[in-house]
């Protein structure tokens, strides 16, 4: 199966699609990749999707991507009395280490670390910014607020701290016993929530050791400031824009999803833009133009990949909700001002063998009208460096290695195959070829240009280019 676009598509599973019935047709809608958010999913439910994702690939023939979503520390205020209380703007509020209910003055704040970080001048955001506080006092056992924003606050509401950078692991022990359950089940992505610093991301590889490739949400101001480092350690990223615009100005998102997407796209990482990209269609069969806009700008920006997070996962069209994402990106993808945009944001690629190749293969197949470029690869790296150079020809990726198939389906432009390594040179050639001829990529009389690493299997190695010309007469005899 085929899709007619580069950028891909990544559904969140929930309540409206935990069946198998409606995995298959979020699928063959144009689901590349699939998210299990933990903050909602049991790891008997974990195991129950990924089974039924995998089946998916038993009866397809093709890769499926599957990405585990840490959920990361939620942090949350304590309970009121009555459950919850109204505060009044300019009025005195308390977050301090008394468990006892809280009430219109004060709430119990169950995270010291928290009290211990909080400094006058900060800002505190509780249940997505609908109240606002600054702390005028701090210290270390209770903060003293004065609201800015009025309103209700809630049992148990989450609190957000665009001003404190929290001194605590991105991972809670609760995450450490989803990331061991999906890691022991094949995932192929680990996200990682809550990214402040290049050093959550760190702790998080170290545990994989390379089961699962690590993907960084962008979503706190703090891993904004830090945003080259965490780009450089991380294998992908994400634009979180849900928590991200809580805690950063909402005018400010824009801008900042532009620069994420190409300071990844300029070090070679994938980027995903994710939250809200077709919200109203949880509840419409059709989403409004704003938000068909919302996903074209990502697409014409080069991003990766675009994800669905509630319109997939308890919307009332969730099948509908990936048709419609496919038929904008395809739109996009087709329209004359799209290679324009995507060829002025090219940079200038790094100083290594490897990457001399990807660049010099993109400006060949364009030279010569290659129909499709065809990369051998252990690990995946070769068609990672190649997407980065966003090729007008598509990326036919061959590897034996079936982790590294599931992997790239969040790449752009990247149509991953497992299969056996090529023995030899002429063998890489031939069957290039013929994988190309078989998915429609090239026919007979055409070319196609094949990369890959000398000596076979050698992660990393890419060091040789072939222009090869299709002729099935010649695999007809083997």
């Amino acid at each position: 199966m085929r899709r007619l676009r580069r950028v891909k598509i990544l559904a969140t599973l929930g309540p409206a699609s935990q069946d198998p019935e409606t995995l298959m047709a979020l699928f063959e809608a144009g689901a590349d990749v699939f998210r299990i958010n933990m903050s909602h999913a049991s790891h008997d439910a974990m195991r129950e999707r990924i089974r039924m994702i995998r089946s998916i690939e038993e009866k397809t023939g093709r890769p499926v991507g599957i990405l585990c979503d840490l959920q990361g520390p939620k942090l949350r205020v304590g309970i009121f009395k009555d459950d919850s209380a109204m505060v009044a703007k300019g009025a005195q509020f308390v977050l301090d280490s008394d468990p006892t209910p809280g009430d219109a003055t004060r709430v119990h704040l169950p995270h010291p670390e928290i009290l211990e970080a909080l400094r006058p001048g900060h800002t505190v955001l509780i249940d997505d910014g609908k109240v606002s506080l600054h702390i005028v006092e701090a210290d270390g056992k209770k903060a003293v607020a004065v609201v800015d924003v009025a309103g209700k606050i809630s049992n148990k509401k989450g609190v957000s701290l665009p001003d404190t950078e929290i001194p605590v692991s991105a991972m809670t022990e609760k995450d450490r016993s989803d990331l061991e359950a999906a890691l022991n089940e094949g995932v192929d992505w680990i996200a990682v929530s809550f990214v402040q610093r290049p050093e959550d991301v760190a702790e998080v590889k170290k545990i994989a050791r390379g089961r699962a490739l690590v993907l960084a949400k962008i979503e706190k101001p703090q891993a904004i400031a830090r945003l080259n480092e965490i780009i450089e350690i991380s294998d992908a990223l994400m634009v979180a824009r849900g928590d991200l615009g809580v805690e950063m100005p909402l005018e400010k998102v824009p801008g900042l999803q532009k620069r994420i997407c190409r300071n990844a796209r300029r070090l070679g990482k994938p980027v995903v833009v994710a939250t809200q990209m077709l919200e109203s269609m949880i509840t419409s069969p059709v989403p409004t133009r704003a938000e068909v806009s919302d996903v074209a700008t990502a697409v014409f920006e080069g991003a990766d990949a675009v994800m669905l997070s509630a319109e997939s996962a308890s919307g009332q069209y969730p099948i509908e909700a990936v048709r419609t994402m496919n038929r904008i990106a395809e739109e996009v993808e087709c329209d004359d001002i799209y290679r324009s945009i995507i060829t002025t944001q090219r940079t200038t690629p790094e100083q290594t063998g490897a990457d001399a190749i990807a660049v010099a293969t993109r400006d060949v197949a364009e030279t010569l009208d290659l129909k499709a470029i065809v990369a051998w690869t252990s690990s995946g790296s070769t068609a990672f460096r190649i997407a980065r150079e966003r090729p007008e020809s598509p990326i036919l990726a061959l590897t034996p290695n079936r982790d590294a198939a599931r992997r790239l389906c969040l790449v752009w432009g990247v149509h991953s195959i497992t299969t056996k390594d090529a023995h030899d040179i002429d063998d890489m050639a031939l069957r290039a070829c013929k994988f190309a001829h078989r998915e429609d990529f090239a026919k007979d009389g055409e070319r196609v240009i094949v990369v890959a690493g000398v000596p076979f299997g050698t992660p990393g190695a890419t060091n040789m280019v072939r222009i090869a010309f299709i002729d099935s007469r010649d695999w007809a005899k083997k």
